[in-house]
């Protein structure tokens, strides 16, 4: 079993297309259906199903996915690590990031690491908690800030979570709503209130239902969107209140925030990592969050 192999499977399997996972390669289509038909036979099952339209995993391809892109991450890594001798680091460094975030500190921590490796290829990628932490398992992302609320279960311990913030859940209504000159509410207040809120695949909308199952009743969702300026756009509508970690307010337009007393749903955003598979970079990165983000915290926090 070749890296070149695993290579050119693991860009058929992205792009469910082999003349464009060629094209990605940057080889001869029939030289990538070559090596992947001596793959199959080296493993003794079908990887693809094809048709004129399309291509698609077998249960065997899908099996060795995970393992074909952990080993050239390895393999990667292992050139980074000798390219790290000269003292110069190379290679790439992927992180992801929640939104919103609450402070512009992991912006200026990107800032200052490329300044201090211009040569590191730096990809962001912006998702819900879930499908980040799911990357990070694969080893598709390096390091991710992610979202976590008290309903939420805790990370796993070789993640090595970290909370870098926290910050407040509040309710925010059109500043002529009823609700807006309240000095504080309660989900109990909200309890017949028209509710705008993330999908159910948000960790946001899993806390905000979670709590509200506590108090013995079921939210009123009546629009949901992963748009948060269309949220805040709903919500000067007055189609319904929306319940909103304070970052998510910031920028046009205007809205009443009242905060949330009971219960509280505060969000903490945690730095998580898997250091013992980290490249070169990604060792390199988490140094310098640490330093810069972690200045007080020398040990892990859940």
């Amino acid at each position: 079993m070749e890296l070149r192999q695993l290579g050119y499977f693991v860009a058929v399997a992205e792009e469910r297309h082999f003349t464009r996972a060629a094209e990605r390669v940057q080889v001869a289509q029939p030289a990538v259906s070559q090596q992947i038909r001596r793959l199959e036979a080296e493993v003794g099952e079908p990887l693809f199903r094809r048709d004129r339209r399309s291509v698609a995993l077998t249960a065997a391809g899908e099996a060795l996915l995970p393992h074909a892109r952990a080993m050239l991450a390895e393999a990667a890594n292992a050139k980074e690590s000798i390219a790290a001798l000269s003292g110069l680091l190379t290679g790439s460094l992927a992180v992801g990031l929640v939104q919103p975030l609450p402070d512009q500190r992991v912006l200026a921590l990107l800032g200052a690491f490329h300044r201090r490796h211009p040569r590191i290829r730096l990809t962001l990628r912006e998702d819900e908690t879930d499908g980040l932490i799911a990357a990070l398992t694969t080893g598709e992302l390096d390091a991710a800030i992610v979202g976590q609320g008290p309903a939420d279960p805790p990370l796993a311990a070789e993640m090595t979570p970290h909370v870098i913030a926290r910050e407040d859940v509040v309710v925010a209504l059109h500043p002529d709503h009823p609700l807006a000159a309240r000095d504080s509410l309660t989900l109990h207040d909200l309890r017949e209130e028209p509710l705008v809120t993330a999908p159910r695949t948000s960790k946001l909308r899993t806390n905000i239902e979670a709590a509200c199952g506590r108090f013995g009743f079921v939210p009123n969702v009546v629009a949901e969107t992963r748009d948060l300026t269309l949220v805040r756009q709903l919500v000067l509508q007055r189609i319904g209140l929306a319940v909103l970690p304070e970052s998510a307010l910031q920028g046009p337009p205007v809205l009443a925030r009242v905060p949330l007393a009971r219960p509280s749903l505060e969000r903490r955003i945690v730095l998580a990592a898997r250091p013992h598979h980290a490249s070169p970079a990604g060792r390199a990165f988490l140094a310098m969050a640490h330093r810069r983000l972690l200045p007080d915290q020398p040990g892990t926090v859940t």
